[in-house]
């Protein structure tokens, strides 16, 4: 099972990536509520050098709520990582599979609201 869906923007530059999963996951209902920039934060800390890399936490308020609603510990497993890296063709983009991420807890109707998340997730990256 994997546990992201991935799409490779060929010859698109992860600023231009960047912009183009945040407009795909505010029209699926996605905010943006965290942001990451890995390479940066690896040169400050440890002086290491790479290539882009950004996590941005993703997340559909109504869809959270719902979560929490039913198992009020899951929050410990939000929000929603989407990555941009870039390759040597472009940037990548990849999407956590919530499904893939709920698979520890044992609740029949958690998986349920996961499947829409991960059907909403797979949506925005294939428009980006």
């Amino acid at each position: 099972m994997s546990y992201t869906h991935d799409r490779l923007l060929k010859g698109v530059s992860i600023g231009d990536a960047e912009e183009r999963i945040r407009a795909a996951l505010a029209e699926a209902g996605f905010g943006v509520l965290t942001e990451i920039d890995v390479k940066e934060t690896m040169k400050k800390k440890i002086g290491a050098e790479m290539d882009g890399y950004r996590i941005l936490g993703a997340c559909n308020p109504k869809m959270a709520h719902e979560a929490i609603g039913i198992e009020p510990r899951v929050g410990a497993m939000l929000p929603c990582n989407v990555i941009l890296r870039e390759t040597d063709g472009g940037t990548e983009i990849s999407a956590i599979d919530p499904v893939a991420s709920m698979a520890a807890i044992d609740n029949d109707e958690l998986h349920a609201v996961a499947g829409q998340v991960r059907d909403m997730m797979v949506r925005a990256v294939d428009a980006a």
